[in-house]
């Protein structure tokens, strides 16, 4: 691993205690420019980590609090008349910043839900017939309650495959929360963060991501999985090719973190339930990642 990527994860560490290995999940996915969803319940950490890596990532950003009430244009923006031009004039909404913060993205209607799509997918917003690009990078990185709490709803397909991981954080042991107890509130330490990085750097990052070789037995593998997931009775629904170039994105960006040049197969393994749980339809129990992908690893041979 390289110092800068190391500074980093330490700096997020400090901030939310006992999460090391869904921290470096995070930023593996943000390597791989992908957006993240974290789903669990709430009072765990999901808009603390959100906040955090904001902040050390050294990017503009803007959190938006979902709402049932909240509309599209509230998001994207709208034209507005300008009287002294005499004309419309388009008035940028808070997703023109480099990491939006979606907070509890699943209280908005999927009308509100599906403003995103264009955005997360073509790095772009179209309003009125004219095109908007959005600045680089751009992450969306989202905050999700569980589907069975009041006020929620669920998110549609072709919203959850635009996120390329979702993780969860879960309770902490007792040992971090004894020190999460004793400590100061997490969210008072935020502001007092410094970038760990610039955006050019994060950029480089990104690119040295992209160079990591993955072998064609790797992909002969990736292959397999898919195919698995749409031949078994297990899954109503299998991997789309888009859910496969999602997992070897995000395997080149955990080999990447692990300091090396090439994907292993254990570099698939690992991300796989972060990167394709939430794309597939079985009846495991929601939330259970680990479980929905148990069949995988076990039944695919490992090249």
């Amino acid at each position: 691993m390289n110092e800068l990527s190391r500074r980093f994860l330490d700096a997020v560490s400090e901030v939310i205690l006992g999460k090391r290995h869904q921290i470096e999940l995070a930023f593996c996915c943000l390597l791989a420019r992908g957006h993240l969803l974290i789903e669990d319940i709430p009072g765990v950490g999901k808009t603390t980590l959100s906040h955090t890596l904001a902040k050390l990532l050294g990017l503009s950003h803007q959190r938006i609090q979902f709402t049932s009430d909240l509309l599209p244009a509230d998001i994207l923006g709208a034209m507005i008349y300008d009287e002294e031009k005499r004309g419309f004039r388009f008035h940028a909404g808070p997703i023109f910043h480099q990491v939006v913060l979606a907070d509890e993205i699943n209280r908005a209607s999927p009308k509100t839900q599906s403003a995103l799509l264009e955005a997360m997918e073509e790095y772009q917003v179209s309003i009125e017939g004219k095109t908007h690009s959005l600045p680089e990078p751009f992450f969306v990185i989202a905050t999700q309650n569980p589907i069975h709490q009041t006020g929620t709803f669920p998110l549609p397909e072709s919203q959850l495959d635009r996120f390329l991981m979702r993780i969860s954080l879960g309770y902490p042991d007792p040992e971090a929360e004894r020190a999460l107890f004793r400590g100061r509130n997490r969210s008072e330490l935020i502001p007092r963060l410094s970038p760990c990085m610039t955006p050019q750097q994060l950029l480089s990052l990104q690119q040295r991501v992209k160079e990591v070789h993955v072998a064609d037995p790797l992909l002969e593998y990736v292959q397999s999985l898919l195919g698995y997931s749409r031949q078994s009775a297990e899954y109503a629904l299998g991997l789309s090719p888009r859910a496969g170039l999602a997992l070897l994105r995000a395997a080149q960006g955990w080999a990447f973190l692990q300091g090396r040049d090439c994907v292993y197969p254990e570099d698939v393994r690992t991300v796989l339930a972060p990167v394709t749980a939430h794309r597939l339809q079985t009846d495991v129990t929601v939330g259970d990642s680990e479980a929905c992908v148990r069949p995988l690893l076990e039944y695919v041979a490992i090249p």
